[in-house]
């Protein structure tokens, strides 16, 4: 299951997490956004060493702003704090998952 983080959870939900985390930075009407969601949710169930969470960025601009994420869906791997892996785009699941070292 892929949680919902949002600007006030961020830092404890991902940035503190002593595992690795997936962020999907999504919007409700984006409809690649929409592609993606299914496929992350399917290597959520399949990973339990990567912790998953979704970030709407029309509801949480602050954190949106603050990694410079200005296409949507953008998926950022977080490990220690910071980002490590990006991609933009809906992307077939093995590619994805390849693309975030997963």
């Amino acid at each position: 299951m892929v949680a919902e983080v949002t600007d006030a959870t961020f830092e404890n939900e991902v940035l503190e997490s002593e595992r690795p985390v997936i962020v999907d930075f999504w919007a409700p009407w984006c409809v690649p956004c929409r592609r993606v969601s299914p496929i992350l949710d399917e290597i959520s169930e399949e990973r339990d060493d990567v912790r998953f969470v979704k970030l709407n960025v029309d509801d949480n601009p602050q954190t949106a702003m603050s990694y410079q994420i200005t296409s949507i869906p953008t998926i950022a791997r977080f490990e220690g704090g910071r980002p490590t892996q990006q991609t933009v785009g809906a992307l077939p699941k093995n590619q994805l998952a390849s693309q975030l070292g997963l």
